[in-house]
This record gives structure tokens, C-alpha cells and sequence, in this order.
């Protein structure tokens, strides 16, 4: 007969018993770009950083020396 080595605590237990599973991402897609991004992030989207379908940071401009 099979016996445990060691007592398995009721929390661990109860943890393997669960149902609780981690759900995926919920993804959103920008209305300006098209670009697919997680909720309330922002987004790179060529040289641009969007959020909420606004311009943060243009990297497309050409610095001068």
C-alpha cells in the first residue's frame, strides 16, 4: 500500500483542488492605428507611443547633431 512520506498541509491541498485558473489577457484594438494592445497600456506603433488613440512620443523625427 501506498503511504505519503510527509503530510501534505490542507492548503496545499486545497490549492491542487481548485478550479481557479489564471484567464488571458484581455486584448484591445486601436481605433487610430489598428494595432492590437493590453487595455490601458500604452503602445509602440511605428516610432509612435499611442494610448487612448493619442501621439505620446514621436521617434520618427530626426535629431540633428
Amino acid at each position: 500500500m501506498a503511504h505519503p512520506k510527509r503530510k501534505i498541509s490542507k492548503t496545499r491541498r486545497d490549492k491542487r483542488r481548485t478550479h481557479y485558473k489564471a484567464s488571458a489577457p484581455k486584448v484591445a484594438v486601436d481605433a487610430v492605428t489598428g494595432e492590437a494592445h493590453l487595455y490601458h497600456r500604452a503602445h509602440w506603433h511605428e516610432g509612435k507611443l499611442y494610448y487612448r488613440g493619442q501621439v505620446l512620443i514621436d521617434n520618427t523625427e530626426e535629431v540633428e547633431a
